[in-house]
């Protein structure tokens, strides 16, 4: 029973430093009113999400883990750079070729931070939204819409950022 404390000090520790070291790249600033706002925002939301919402929660301190998370962002910012090419190439096409929908899939993921990190990369990419996530589904919007079933929708959107998160966060 005593086991579960520590752990959640620690996760709340670890997103108050987290949220003060995001607050302080986006202020610039190292000014005492700065700061004191700073670590009263930090607080407070560190209080109110006790279960954690560090990039570090649930991650597996491997070296495989590691390596998998540079190769994700790498993953990432590779489809991110396509995912603009191909929405900039609909915006300029003067018929505007769009076959938007949702579509239902499924991930592996057994984590709720895998999970929580597999819908902000589908949402962050442009011409997809993240709607919902139901367990082990996701219901994204599409812009252009591929494929309709689960088993192809899943393979298309999901298993090439899943494959890198499986393996830091399981």
């Amino acid at each position: 029973m005593c086991q579960g404390k520590p752990s959640k000090l620690r996760d709340t520790a670890v997103l108050f430093v987290t949220l003060m070291l995001f607050w302080l790249m986006l202020s610039g600033k190292l000014d005492t009113d700065v700061l004191i706002v700073g670590a009263v925002a930090s607080l407070i939301i560190a209080l109110l999400y006790r279960d954690g919402l560090s990039f570090f929660t649930e991650f597996r301190f491997t070296p495989q883990a590691i390596v998998a998370g540079f190769r994700y962002y790498g993953y990432f910012l590779r489809e991110l750079f396509k995912s603009n090419l191909k929405m900039a190439a609909i915006v300029l096409s003067p018929s505007l070729p769009i076959t938007p929908g949702i579509v239902k899939v499924r991930t592996r993921l057994k984590s709720r931070m895998g999970r929580l990190m597999l819908a902000n990369s589908i949402t962050l990419t442009p011409g997809t939204l993240t709607v919902e996530m139901a367990g082990e589904w996701l219901y994204i919007h599409c812009v252009t819409l591929g494929a309709t079933d689960i088993e192809a929708a899943t393979a298309e959107i999901v298993s090439g950022f899943e494959s890198y998160l499986e393996v830091m966060y399981g």
